[in-house]
């Protein structure tokens, strides 16, 4: 199992980022080469959802679960938690807001990721996790941008 981490502060109030983040139907604005798609939306826990990632024959589906959803407050940390169940690729991913003081925030977001095949899954779990904090570092910029691009349009 491979596990990464991406982190970033954003100039724009934890609300305004978990309203975007929490929007599983966007990530295919955010992720390279992925088309969601939102099976199911209970507006929280159940809620189902489909990132089709890769080209032609090479790409797979990544369905995913919400098993656990927290929005943030004024004081406190919002928390999606998602469990993968594809063919593919397991595991799970949380994703965090945290206020901070001055309408800013921090997202954060874990995966915990394997493929479905163990010989592959130790040979490529080193190069998942570097290349996943590095991918995910990326989207994270993006939805700071949108984020902050948002706030100031209040």
């Amino acid at each position: 199992m491979a596990r990464f981490t991406a982190h970033r502060e954003i100039a724009a109030p934890a609300q305004v980022v978990w309203d975007l983040v929490t929007d599983w139907s966007r990530h295919g604005d955010w992720v390279p080469l992925t088309r969601m798609t939102v099976t199911e939306d209970t507006g929280g826990v159940g809620t189902r959802f489909t990132g089709r990632s890769g080209v032609g024959p090479l790409a797979f589906d990544d369905p995913m679960v919400v098993t656990g959803w927290e929005p943030p407050t004024a004081v406190r940390a919002g928390t999606a938690s998602l469990r993968k169940e594809g063919g593919v690729v397991l595991g799970s991913a949380e994703v965090q807001v945290v206020p901070l003081p001055g309408d800013r925030c921090r997202l954060r977001w874990t995966e915990d990721v394997a493929v479905l095949d163990r010989r592959l899954s130790r040979a490529i779990t080193l190069p998942l996790a570097v290349g996943g904090r590095f991918a995910f570092g990326a989207v994270l910029k993006k939805v700071a941008a949108e984020a902050e691009s948002s706030a100031q349009q209040r």
